[in-house]
C-alpha cells in the first residue's frame, strides 16, 4: 500500500466572502460493508468529483457504463475558478444534458479588447457566424457549472454513484485492477475496481501515491483573482486585457463580466511584493477601486472570492498507467491565459469517455486507452505552447523581455502589423492531425478543403426531418458515417456493411442530400455543407464518438469502414 502526501505543486491563498449561490452540502454516503471492504466490485472508480470527473461519469453514462465517483468535499468548488468557456467545450456539455441552463445564464462573447496603458492597442474577434450553432465562448462561473453537471449526475443514478465527503487515502494496483481506500467522516473502507481514473485535481492524491512527477516549467509571475459583485448594466461582455495600466503601473491586469451582477479581476504582482501582505483584503479592494475609478465605474461593489494563482506548464508524460489513468489538472496544468485550463480538462473527459467505455464493454482492446494518453499528451503541449507564448507576454520573464513587450505595445498604436503579436490565441480545439486512429485516404482522394482526420467536426445548418437543424445533430454517443448523395439513399452495399458492423460496435449512418428527400437524414437546404466538405455524390466522413473526424474518402468502397472500425477497436489481449 502507498500512503498519501501532499503535492506543493499548486499552493494557493484563498479568501470567500460571500456565497454565489446557496450552495448544497451533502452528507458522506458509505456503501454496503463487509468486514470493511465493499462487497460490489466497480468497473470504473472516479478520483475527483468537479468538472473533469463529473464530465467523465456522465460521458460513460451516455455509453452505458456505470461509475462511482468520489470526491472529498462536500459541495462544490468555492469561486469562479474557471471563467471562460469556449465552442468547443459547450458542443460537449450539450451531449452531457446541462447545455440549456448553462447558456440561459452565462454571458456569450466574441470580442476581446488590449490595452497599453489607457489606449486600446488590439480587439480580438473571434471567428463566428450564422453555421455555428453556439458562440465562440461564454463568461460563466465554474462552481455554477459543476452544480448543473451535479444535477445531472444525480439524474443519471442509476450509472452514476457519486459519493461525497469520500477521499482517496490509499491504492494499489492488482493484476487486473486497482484497490483503493476511502476515507469518510464516518470510517475508512475499501474498494475495488477494474479502472482507476485520477480527476483529483493540481494536487491530486493518485498522482502523489503512485510518485509520478509532472514535467515543464513554472512561469514568472503571480496574479491576484477577486471576484467582486456590482451593477454591470450596460458593460459589454468580453475579455479585457491591460498592460500597466494607470491603476497599476508596471503590471497587467484582465477583466471579465460575470453572469449575477459580477465582475472578476486577475491582476500581477510585482517580483518583489510579499504574497502575504498583498493578499490582505484591504489592499485588494484598494487595487480594485483604483481601477474601476480608472474605467469611470463608481458604483458600490461587494467582494466574494479571491485568491492568488501561479501560473504553471506542466504535465505528466503519459496518462495511462497501468490500470490507471489520468485526467484534467491531476494529468497537466495550464495557464491560465487562452482560457486552456478546463476546457482542456472537459476535452480530455470527452476523449477518454468513449474508449474507456468501449474496453470496458469488451467492444474494444485496452491499447485503445494508449491512443488516449498520446491524443491528450499532445494536446496538453499545445496548449502549453500558446499558453506559454501569452504567459511570458504577460509577465516578461527577464527585463529585456520586458522591454521588447513594452517596445511592441507601444509601436500597436501606430503600425497595426503589431497588433497581431498581442493576440491572446483563445483556446479552441486541438487537432490530433498525427493521431494513429486517422485513416489515410487514397492516393486518388484530393480535397482541397473540410475536416481533416483528426479535426473536429465542422459545424453547418442543415434541414433534420422538416426542422432546422445543425450537422452536430447527428453525432451521438457512437461512430457516425456522413454519406453525402443526391437521393439520399443510402447504396445497399453500404447499408450491408452498416448494419453488420452496427450489431457489434455502436455505428450509425446518415445520408446527407443536396435536396429534400424522403430518404435523407438531412438536407443542405443552403448548400454550404457540400461546398464546406469538398463533398461529391459518394464522399464518406466517418467521425469519431469524440466528434474527431477519423477518415473521409471521395468514392470509397464499403470496405474502409471496416478496416478503420479494425483500426481503432484493437481486441487483442493485453498484459498489464
Amino acid at each position: 500500500m502507498i500512503a498519501a502526501k501532499r503535492d506543493p505543486i499548486e499552493d494557493e491563498m484563498e479568501l470567500t466572502f460571500e456565497e454565489y449561490f446557496p450552495y448544497t452540502h451533502y452528507a458522506a454516503a458509505v456503501p454496503e460493508l463487509s468486514k470493511g471492504r465493499e462487497t460490489k466490485r466497480h468497473r470504473v472508480v472516479i478520483a475527483g468529483g468537479g468538472p473533469t470527473g463529473l464530465a467523465l461519469a456522465l460521458g460513460l453514462a451516455n455509453h452505458g457504463v456505470a461509475s462511482v465517483v468520489l470526491e472529498s468535499d462536500d459541495t462544490v468548488c468555492s469561486g469562479s475558478r474557471a471563467g471562460a468557456f469556449t465552442r468547443r467545450t459547450l458542443e460537449i456539455l450539450e451531449q452531457l444534458g446541462v447545455i440549456d441552463e448553462v447558456m440561459r445564464t452565462g454571458h456569450s462573447w466574441s470580442t476581446g479588447w488590449t490595452y497599453f496603458r489607457d489606449r486600446e492597442v488590439f480587439r480580438l474577434q473571434m471567428p463566428h457566424d450564422d453555421s455555428q450553432k453556439y458562440p465562440p465562448a461564454i463568461s460563466h462561473l465554474q462552481n455554477y457549472i459543476e452544480q448543473c453537471l451535479v444535477h445531472a449526475a444525480e439524474r443519471r443514478s442509476d450509472l452514476i454513484d457519486l459519493r461525497w465527503q469520500s477521499r482517496v487515502h490509499q491504492m494499489e494496483q492488482l493484476e487486473r485492477g486497482v484497490r483503493v481506500t476511502v476515507q469518510t467522516p464516518q470510517e475508512s473502507y475499501t474498494l475495488e475496481t477494474d479502472w482507476l481514473v485520477a480527476c483529483d485535481g493540481g494536487r491530486s492524491t493518485v498522482r502523489e501515491l503512485m510518485e509520478l512527477r509532472m514535467q515543464g516549467q513554472r512561469h514568472e509571475g503571480r496574479y491576484v483573482i477577486i471576484d467582486i459583485r456590482i451593477d454591470t448594466e450596460g458593460l459589454p461582455v468580453g475579455r479585457r486585457c491591460w498592460f500597466d495600466p494607470p491603476s497599476k503601473p508596471g503590471g497587467t491586469l484582465l477583466m471579465y463580466k460575470k453572469p449575477g451582477g459580477m465582475l472578476r479581476f486577475d491582476y500581477q504582482l510585482r517580483d518583489e511584493d510579499d504574497e502575504a501582505e498583498e493578499m490582505k483584503p484591504e489592499r485588494v479592494f484598494a487595487q480594485v477601486d483604483r481601477h474601476l475609478q480608472m474605467m469611470g465605474i463608481h458604483k458600490e461593489w461587494k467582494p466574494v472570492w479571491m485568491s492568488l494563482y501561479r501560473a504553471s506548464a506542466l504535465t505528466l508524460e503519459r496518462y495511462r498507467h497501468g490500470r490507471v489513468l489520468f485526467a484534467g489538472d491531476a494529468a497537466h496544468l495550464v495557464p491560465i491565459f487562452g482560457v486552456r485550463g478546463m476546457n482542456s480538462a472537459i476535452d480530455d473527459a470527452h476523449n477518454l469517455a468513449w474508449k474507456l467505455a468501449y474496453v470496458v464493454r469488451g467492444l474494444a482492446g485496452a491499447p485503445l486507452l494508449e491512443t488516449y494518453s498520446q491524443e491528450r499528451v499532445y494536446a496538453a503541449r499545445e496548449n502549453h505552447r500558446f499558453a506559454s507564448k501569452s504567459a511570458e507576454f504577460m509577465a516578461p520573464p527577464t527585463p529585456a523581455a520586458r522591454l521588447m513587450r513594452d517596445a511592441v505595445l507601444s509601436l500597436c498604436t501606430s503600425d497595426p502589423w503589431f497588433s497581431s503579436l498581442v493576440n491572446p490565441r483563445q483556446h479552441s480545439a486541438i487537432p490530433l492531425v498525427s493521431s494513429p486512429l486517422n485513416m489515410p485516404g487514397d492516393v486518388s482522394d484530393v480535397f482541397h478543403c473540410g475536416p481533416r482526420p483528426g479535426d473536429i467536426l465542422a459545424e453547418c445548418p442543415l434541414e433534420l426531418k422538416g426542422q432546422p437543424g445543425h450537422l452536430s445533430d447527428l453525432l451521438g454517443p457512437r461512430f457516425t458515417l456522413l454519406h453525402f448523395s443526391v437521393s439520399g439513399v443510402l447504396p445497399a452495399e453500404w447499408k450491408d456493411t452498416t448494419a453488420t458492423l452496427s450489431s457489434r460496435v455502436p455505428l450509425q449512418a446518415h445520408t446527407i442530400a443536396r435536396a429534400k428527400s424522403e430518404h435523407a437524414s438531412a438536407v443542405d437546404v443552403s448548400g454550404r455543407l457540400f461546398t464546406m466538405y469538398d463533398a461529391a455524390p459518394g464522399t464518406i466522413y466517418l467521425v469519431r464518438p469524440d466528434g474527431h473526424i477519423m477518415g473521409r474518402w471521395k468514392h470509397p468502397s464499403p470496405s474502409v469502414l471496416e478496416e478503420a472500425l479494425a483500426r481503432a477497436l484493437q481486441t487483442e489481449t493485453e498484459t498489464l
